[in-house]
């Protein structure tokens, strides 16, 4: 059984990924989800997700392999030492060494394409195929641009919704926290603050997404799928037609493909 770990910077999720009838020739078996903090070490890890292995039934004895797709450097040591003491499997990084990018990275700077980035490229052309333009609501919300060969172009990094909320509120003295939703009202002209927030920070981020999608559209000038990924991606899937697919586990999938095919190189 593959644990396949995705350390972004708000959130490490833990997958544990099986062979099956899926899709790929794998199935996501269950995944869970703490809190980024490079400080915490490999024990505390492994109190953690041992315990929880343990209420879904699952012996640690059967990972025999572990991945970590990483943006986060510096919490890369105690995962490495999590997969050796606990599991007793040496780790592979994703675009490292026999997992290492196996696409072109079309860029001026092919090395500053993020794990999380590039593992949605290569999940999104192994699921989907064809033009794509990928978006995945992070910490930032990252749009990528990837040709019918499975080749990363370039793409746009903006702020996250949340990002842009915790500026708007931690910059004024009066504005209250609120919580990212759809508004209850089509109405774009709110009747109280928090109202007026909302249709902010939420109408605005789509009209962003639109407008953004529409010139990558235009700039690549051939058919385009639109997938998105990350938690934010459903909730606005509700209110825009702009998406083809939603694909919450994306990240995860790019982690089993990339083992997959780093057992076969």
């Amino acid at each position: 059984m593959l644990l396949a770990i995705d350390v972004g910077n708000t959130n490490v999720v833990f997958a544990l990924v099986e062979d099956g009838d899926g899709e790929c020739g794998y199935t996501i078996r269950t995944r869970w989800r703490i809190a980024t903090d490079a400080r915490r070490t490999a024990d505390e890890y492994a109190v953690w997700l041992v315990q929880l292995m343990s209420i879904e039934g699952i012996d640690r004895t059967a990972v025999s392999e572990v991945i970590i797709g990483s943006v986060v450097p510096r919490a890369d040591h105690n995962l490495t030492v999590l997969a050796q003491k606990y599991f007793g499997v040496e780790p592979v990084f994703a675009g490292q060494g026999s997992a290492a990018w196996q696409f072109e990275i079309d860029v001026e700077q092919p090395s500053s394409l993020g794990a999380d980035r590039a593992l949605n490229c290569i999940a999104a052309h192994k699921l989907i195929g064809g033009d794509l333009i990928v978006v995945d609501f992070g910490t930032a919300t990252k749009f990528e641009a990837v040709d019918f060969n499975g080749a990363y172009k370039g793409g746009i990094i903006a702020p996250g919704i949340n990002l842009s909320l915790d500026a708007l509120v931690g910059k004024t003295a009066k504005l209250p926290r609120i919580a990212i939703a759809a508004p209850a009202s089509d109405s774009v002209i709110g009747r109280n603050t928090e109202d007026q927030m909302l249709i902010g920070v939420y109408w605005g981020y789509v009209a962003m997404m639109e407008g953004l999608i529409a010139r990558m559209k235009e700039e690549i000038g051939r058919p385009v799928k639109v997938v998105a990924t990350g938690g934010l991606a459903v909730l606005f899937d509700e209110q825009t037609r702009v998406f083809d697919r939603i694909e919450p586990e994306l990240t995860l999938h790019g982690l089993a493909i990339l083992s997959r095919q780093a057992k076969a190189s």
